[in-house]
Protein backbone atom coordinates (compact mmCIF):
# COMPACT_ATOMS: atom_id res chain seq x y z
CA UNK A 1 0.00 0.00 0.00
CA UNK A 2 1.49 3.36 -1.34
CA UNK A 3 -0.43 6.78 -0.27
CA UNK A 4 1.42 10.54 -0.41
CA UNK A 5 0.10 13.49 1.10
CA UNK A 6 1.29 16.78 2.67
CA UNK A 7 0.07 18.69 5.96
CA UNK A 8 1.12 22.79 6.56
CA UNK A 9 1.92 23.05 10.17
CA UNK A 10 2.54 26.38 11.74
CA UNK A 11 5.94 26.00 13.11
CA UNK A 12 9.55 26.55 11.24
CA UNK A 13 11.53 23.71 9.43
CA UNK A 14 13.96 23.84 12.46
CA UNK A 15 11.31 23.50 14.95
CA UNK A 16 9.46 20.45 13.07
CA UNK A 17 12.64 18.89 11.55
CA UNK A 18 13.27 18.13 15.42
CA UNK A 19 10.35 17.64 16.57
CA UNK A 20 10.22 14.17 14.77
CA UNK A 21 13.48 13.71 16.25
CA UNK A 22 11.73 13.66 19.69
CA UNK A 23 10.46 10.47 21.03
CA UNK A 24 7.78 11.94 23.48
CA UNK A 25 6.44 13.75 20.13
CA UNK A 26 6.24 10.85 18.37
CA UNK A 27 4.60 8.83 21.32
CA UNK A 28 2.10 11.64 21.88
CA UNK A 29 1.62 11.23 17.65
CA UNK A 30 1.08 7.62 17.02
CA UNK A 31 -1.92 6.46 17.05
CA UNK A 32 -2.14 3.43 19.91
CA UNK A 33 1.34 4.01 21.04
CA UNK A 34 1.68 3.14 24.84
CA UNK A 35 5.90 3.35 24.82
CA UNK A 36 8.39 4.93 23.01
CA UNK A 37 11.61 4.71 24.15
CA UNK A 38 15.65 5.60 22.27
CA UNK A 39 16.87 8.12 20.32
CA UNK A 40 17.33 9.20 16.49
CA UNK A 41 20.97 7.87 16.17
CA UNK A 42 20.00 4.21 17.64
CA UNK A 43 16.30 4.10 16.23
CA UNK A 44 13.28 3.24 18.98
CA UNK A 45 11.35 0.84 19.97
CA UNK A 46 7.81 1.26 20.47
CA UNK A 47 4.61 -1.00 21.74
CA UNK A 48 1.76 0.27 20.11
CA UNK A 49 -1.69 -1.27 20.38
CA UNK A 50 -4.14 -1.34 17.24
CA UNK A 51 -7.20 -2.69 16.19
CA UNK A 52 -7.66 -3.89 12.43
CA UNK A 53 -11.33 -4.91 11.31
CA UNK A 54 -12.13 -7.97 13.86
CA UNK A 55 -8.23 -8.26 14.93
CA UNK A 56 -6.78 -6.07 18.32
CA UNK A 57 -2.92 -6.83 18.51
CA UNK A 58 -0.12 -4.99 20.26
CA UNK A 59 2.65 -5.05 18.26
CA UNK A 60 5.95 -4.53 19.61
CA UNK A 61 8.84 -3.11 17.04
CA UNK A 62 11.54 -1.23 16.19
CA UNK A 63 11.54 2.37 14.11
CA UNK A 64 14.58 3.73 12.40
CA UNK A 65 15.58 6.85 11.07
CA UNK A 66 18.27 6.77 7.99
CA UNK A 67 18.72 9.22 4.79
CA UNK A 68 18.94 12.39 7.61
CA UNK A 69 19.06 15.54 5.61
CA UNK A 70 18.39 18.16 8.34
CA UNK A 71 16.55 20.32 8.22
CA UNK A 72 15.02 19.04 4.83
CA UNK A 73 14.26 14.95 4.53
CA UNK A 74 14.53 11.90 6.37
CA UNK A 75 13.26 8.48 5.83
CA UNK A 76 11.50 6.35 8.79
CA UNK A 77 11.48 2.82 8.71
CA UNK A 78 9.42 0.27 11.14
CA UNK A 79 8.66 -2.65 11.75
CA UNK A 80 6.40 -4.43 14.24
CA UNK A 81 5.14 -8.07 15.57
CA UNK A 82 2.08 -8.44 16.52
CA UNK A 83 2.31 -12.24 18.01
CA UNK A 84 -0.44 -14.17 16.40
CA UNK A 85 -2.09 -11.56 14.85
CA UNK A 86 1.07 -11.22 11.87
CA UNK A 87 3.26 -8.09 11.36
CA UNK A 88 3.68 -4.69 9.78
CA UNK A 89 6.46 -2.68 8.39
CA UNK A 90 6.70 0.24 6.25
CA UNK A 91 8.11 2.97 5.94
CA UNK A 92 7.32 7.07 5.21
CA UNK A 93 9.41 9.39 3.11
CA UNK A 94 9.38 12.86 4.75
CA UNK A 95 10.40 16.01 3.07
CA UNK A 96 10.38 19.51 5.04
CA UNK A 97 9.47 22.44 2.55
CA UNK A 98 10.17 26.28 4.00
CA UNK A 99 6.75 28.16 3.88
CA UNK A 100 6.99 31.83 5.49
CA UNK A 101 6.68 31.19 9.62
CA UNK A 102 5.12 27.86 8.57
CA UNK A 103 6.80 24.58 7.07
CA UNK A 104 4.82 22.11 4.24
CA UNK A 105 5.09 18.34 5.41
CA UNK A 106 5.46 16.14 2.18
CA UNK A 107 4.89 12.30 3.11
CA UNK A 108 5.21 9.00 1.18
CA UNK A 109 4.34 6.23 2.96
CA UNK A 110 4.30 2.55 2.14
CA UNK A 111 3.40 -0.58 4.33
CA UNK A 112 2.97 -4.42 4.55
CA UNK A 113 1.33 -6.66 6.76
CA UNK A 114 1.50 -10.27 7.36
CA UNK A 115 -0.36 -12.94 9.50
CA UNK A 116 -3.96 -13.22 10.26
CA UNK A 117 -3.76 -9.01 9.43
CA UNK A 118 -2.94 -9.96 5.52
CA UNK A 119 -6.44 -12.39 5.48
CA UNK A 120 -8.59 -9.25 6.31
CA UNK A 121 -8.14 -8.43 2.89
CA UNK A 122 -6.58 -5.28 0.60
CA UNK A 123 -9.45 -3.21 0.87
CA UNK A 124 -9.77 -3.52 4.65
CA UNK A 125 -5.53 -3.13 4.93
CA UNK A 126 -5.37 -0.19 3.22
CA UNK A 127 -8.41 1.80 4.25
CA UNK A 128 -6.84 1.56 8.07
CA UNK A 129 -2.66 2.35 6.51
CA UNK A 130 -4.27 5.04 4.90
CA UNK A 131 -6.42 6.45 8.13
CA UNK A 132 -3.60 5.47 10.32
CA UNK A 133 -0.69 7.87 8.52
CA UNK A 134 -3.08 10.42 8.15
CA UNK A 135 -4.13 10.44 11.69
CA UNK A 136 0.15 10.07 12.80
CA UNK A 137 0.77 13.35 10.21
CA UNK A 138 -2.88 15.07 11.67
CA UNK A 139 -1.66 14.66 15.45
CA UNK A 140 1.93 15.92 14.49
CA UNK A 141 0.42 18.87 13.22
CA UNK A 142 -1.53 19.83 15.58
CA UNK A 143 1.26 18.91 18.30
CA UNK A 144 4.11 20.74 16.60
CA UNK A 145 1.81 23.84 14.75
CA UNK A 146 -0.16 24.59 18.03
CA UNK A 147 -1.93 28.14 17.05
CA UNK A 148 -0.99 30.91 19.36
CA UNK A 149 -4.16 32.10 21.16
CA UNK A 150 -5.74 34.78 20.47
CA UNK A 151 -6.52 37.78 22.90
CA UNK A 152 -10.29 38.18 23.01
CA UNK A 153 -10.60 41.94 22.80
CA UNK A 154 -14.24 41.45 24.02
CA UNK A 155 -12.87 40.77 26.80
CA UNK A 156 -10.65 43.49 27.77
CA UNK A 157 -13.66 45.84 27.71
CA UNK A 158 -14.46 48.21 30.72
CA UNK A 159 -17.11 50.80 31.31
CA UNK A 160 -16.10 54.04 32.61
CA UNK A 161 -17.20 55.30 35.53
CA UNK A 162 -19.22 52.15 36.69
CA UNK A 163 -18.38 50.67 40.07
CA UNK A 164 -16.23 47.50 38.75
CA UNK A 165 -13.92 50.31 36.12
CA UNK A 166 -10.74 48.88 35.65
CA UNK A 167 -11.70 45.24 36.11
CA UNK A 168 -13.10 43.11 32.97
CA UNK A 169 -16.67 43.09 31.88
CA UNK A 170 -18.81 39.99 32.83
CA UNK A 171 -20.05 38.08 30.63
CA UNK A 172 -23.93 37.74 29.84
CA UNK A 173 -23.57 33.91 32.06
CA UNK A 174 -21.70 35.08 35.36
CA UNK A 175 -24.41 38.45 35.53
CA UNK A 176 -27.16 35.81 35.59
CA UNK A 177 -25.56 33.59 38.14
CA UNK A 178 -23.26 35.95 40.00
Amino acid sequence: MNLSDQKRIGADRETVFNALLDPEVLKACVPGCEEMTGSPDEGFEATVTQKVGPVKATFRGVVQLSDINAPESMTITGEGKGGAAGFAKGGAKVRLEADGAATILHYEVDAKVGGKLAQLGSRVIDGFAKKTADQFFTNFQDTVGRPEPVADPAADVTTEGAPDAGEKKKGWLRRLVG
